[in-house]
């Protein structure tokens, strides 16, 4: 038996021997990863493989394939001409048999896919988008949901996801904002770990496994601006401490693919910034696995960062600073080669990509079993216990802003009441971007979700859209002012949307991000690409709620939206917020239990709130030294992290820590009593910051460093215990490595980080 077809090997042996089997055009074949969409043609219900496909297997085989099973308007799939969870399992089989069965080797594909909150196919469960995600501050229950996610996306054949977005949130106005878990690198750090663990699962070859690629390596939320792909003005002392915290927490959990950034970090585009791919992932880190850029970064070298002179520099130079395979393909598969033969590109680079392409192939088992049996996709993809892991999901991640005078949740007393506003029914607002197309009846609106919370008593209930997200028609405000009138509380459904749409021209036909558009029909104010100068509601929602304002009703706002809003209006007069971001296609359930009290909110913000756009930057682990206020208003958050209301009260006591003085190798631990002093069960996020008091170099007045969420019956009491030892005190030092310096800490224990109580701790000299 040839060895690298031997499964008793080890993957890095069975890719060293096949590696020198192959031609160099077939080496250059394992680099390049074309559109998956485009591989195949779907009439009649019957798949047939595109013969340019055909022979570029036959030629010299084809790596990857990206988005066999993406559906989207980039893509052009739709719920008409899309493949159900059993035909994507059977088209990626066809797909996998030709690549097998007429290649000379007989090497499978690495089919990637998006599974940002779900498996990006038609059926596929939609999970609420990251910054919701983030918001729940359970990890398991993330963990949980990326297993389901890895068993719908393998089912069909798809073997790696391009996920997860490990991104620092630092400013809001950036649309992808949504993706992001919170502006916290700690916090995001526990949530990379879990998604790296949930999605690799306990083996890579299992058939509810796939491989996680870590993005956008690294940065991307730190655009100028927050502008997409915006150049990123960072010291190394801040992208150690920060931005690269959460990806080496992924690396360390086992992560197996990673994704450089669009942008450039102090001139060096991130995609051959070869001190961050080679000397601190791979030497650094240990990574071991597979490095792929983003759809078109490396023609962005020549076109956009201009630091190339053309496309076979920009090809050589990528695959020189550590660059793996190409998303996309374009220039690996048009310069390469020629490359080699030219004498501009070493034998031995081109070696070192392949083999690690190979490599991941060999530990995910594609060479054992390259196919997927469709109908364990049908079963899987979709099923009603991920449908109720979404909801669950959303239940935990929604956040209760207000609640002036007790008015959620909403019960008889509430009377009639009147669902207003452009997201109140618009499924596609509520599912955020990377979705694929969905049936109607499959998303659960507010609008739905509570008629079937009062499915007995449906004359309570009234609706009127109001007017859209984007433009200036008030057209509706009449129809919308008459139900308000007849209501006796209104509930206002607003904020954003994500989705995309089909209009010619809003689509970048390279990449996929959505363009900005100024067409009446496109309501799409965040998501890729779109970028905003305000946190403001957009169009005339504002207008319209002040006008239903007058009529004296119960105000109820509901936001659902990609990314924080800045409306101090709103913050002022409603009743009541609730903070819903983009719940998932459960959301509407998720939303009507809380607004009646079902489920007891327990979501706790991971990105400040702030008041006015002017006061950007508000992340709340800014340094020390930048400032008290503005000549007109403070810099303080309206709604600071770690923020949420609850339907209960806690109360937190006896806080404790069992040694006031440690060395730097030494630990203690903290505890605090919290407990339920209100009449409903609920669950609090107990949240541990650590404020350096003298330090070398300067640093943030408090920074998260542990938390837990904790369920709690009325009157029950609990302790809540953090260790707190190297990992929560050491910082980047002047010398550029992690340090525990001596001196005074102070420790805090809390709700959020303006409310918590403190105990001191020292750490002495010496040991």
């Amino acid at each position: 038996m040839l060895i690298y077809k031997d499964k008793t090997k080890p993957a890095e042996e069975r890719a060293r021997h096949l590696l020198g089997l192959m031609t160099l055009e077939e080496k250059v074949g394992q680099l390049v990863q074309p559109f998956g969409w485009q591989t195949y043609e779907y009439k009649n219900g019957s798949v047939t493989l595109k013969e340019s496909f055909k022979q570029q297997v036959e030629k010299g085989g084809v790596g990857s394939l990206y988005g066999v099973l993406r559906a989207d308007p980039w893509t052009g799939v739709t719920l008409e001409n899309g493949l159900s969870a059993k035909e994507g399992a059977e088209a990626v089989n066809q797909i996998q048999r030709y690549a097998v069965e007429h290649s000379r080797l007989g090497i499978p594909i690495l089919i990637g896919e998006e599974c940002s909150h779900g498996h990006m196919a038609i059926d596929g469960t939609v999970f609420p988008v990251p910054l919701l995600l983030g918001s729940t501050w359970n990890v398991d229950l993330y963990r949980e949901m990326c297993q389901a996610v890895a068993e719908e996306t393998r089912a069909q054949g798809g073997a790696v996801t391009y996920s997860p977005v490990l991104d620092v949130v630092r400013d809001p106005r950036w649309g992808r904002t949504e993706e992001c878990f919170a502006e916290d690198p700690y916090l995001i750090g526990e949530f990379a770990a879990a998604s790296v663990q949930g999605l690799q699962g306990d083996s890579l070859d299992s058939d509810s496994s796939v491989a996680a690629t870590l993005k956008h390596f690294v940065g991307y939320g730190s655009s100028e601006g927050g502008r997409n792909a915006g150049p990123v003005h960072m010291g190394w002392r801040e992208l150690l401490e920060v931005d690269l915290y959460p990806f080496k927490k992924a690396v360390e959990a086992g992560a197996a693919s990673i994704m450089p950034a669009y942008n450039e970090i102090d001139g060096v585009p991130c995609t051959v910034n070869s001190e961050l791919l080679e000397d601190v992932l791979r030497k650094q880190w240990g990574f071991d696995g597979m490095v792929i850029t983003d759809c078109g970064a490396i023609n962005m070298l020549a076109a956009g960062h201009d630091v190339v002179e053309d496309g076979m520099d920009a090809a050589v130079q990528a695959i020189e600073a550590g660059i793996d395979m190409e998303m996309s393909g374009e220039m690996f598969g048009r310069y390469l080669l020629e490359a080699v033969n030219q004498g501009r590109l070493g034998i031995g680079v081109l070696d070192r990509a392949v083999s690690r392409v190979l490599a991941l192939k060999f530990k995910l088992g594609l060479f054992e079993n390259p196919y997927v049996d469709p109908y364990r996709a049908e079963q899987v993809i979709g099923s009603k216990e991920h449908a109720q892991l979404a909801r669950k999901l959303a239940e935990e991640g929604i956040v209760l802003l207000k609640n002036e005078n007790n008015v959620l949740p909403m019960g008889q007393s509430s009377g009639k009441i009147a669902i207003i506003g452009p997201n109140a029914d618009h499924g596609y607002n509520q599912l955020g971007d990377y979705t694929s197309p969905q049936p109607p009846e499959k998303v659960a609106t507010v609008l739905k979700g509570i008629r079937a919370k009062l499915a007995n008593d449906s004359e309570r209930v009234l609706y009127a859209p109001g007017c859209r997200i984007k433009g200036d028609s008030r057209e509706g405000f009449e129809y919308a002012l008459d139900c308000a009138s007849q209501a006796d509380t209104v509930v206002m459904v607003v904020g954003g949307s994500s989705a995309r749409d089909f209009g010619e021209g809003t689509i970048d036909l390279k990449t996929g991000a959505s363009k900005v558009s100024d067409s009446s029909w496109n309501d799409m104010e965040c998501g890729e690409g779109i970028d905003r100068m305000t946190l403001e509601l957009a169009g005339v929602q504002l207008e319209l709620i002040q006008e239903i304002h007058k009529l004296g009703k119960r105000l109820i706002v509901v936001y659902i939206n990609g990314r924080p809003i800045a409306e101090p209006w709103v913050d002022e007069h409603a009743d009541a917020i609730v903070e819903a971001w983009y719940p998932g296609q459960e959301g509407g359930h998720a939303i009507a239990d809380i607004l009646f009290g079902d489920v007891n909110p327990s979501g706790r913000l991971t990105v400040s709130i702030p008041k006015h756009v002017g006061q950007l930057p508000v992340y709340y682990n800014g340094k020390r030294s930048r400032g008290k206020r503005y000549l007109e208003e403070d810099s303080k958050a309206r709604y600071p992290f770690g923020y949420g209301l609850s339907y209960t009260t806690y109360s937190y006591d006896r806080l404790t820590i069992s040694a006031d003085t440690i060395s730097a190798n030494e630990s203690a631990v903290v505890s605090v009593d919290v407990t339920n002093t209100g009449s409903m069960a609920g669950a609090e996020v107990v949240q541990l910051y650590i404020t350096d008091a003298v330090s070398s170099a300067s640093r943030p007045l408090m920074e998260l460093k542990g938390f837990a969420k904790v369920e709690l019956a009325p009157g029950e009491t609990k302790m809540v215990r953090f260790e707190i030892g190297k990992e929560q005190l050491q910082y980047i030092g002047r010398d550029m490595k992690p340090v525990v310096e001596p001196g005074l800490f102070h420790v805090h224990l809390g709700r959020n980080v303006n409310d918590t109580l403190s105990t001191a701790l020292t750490v002495r000299e010496g040991e």
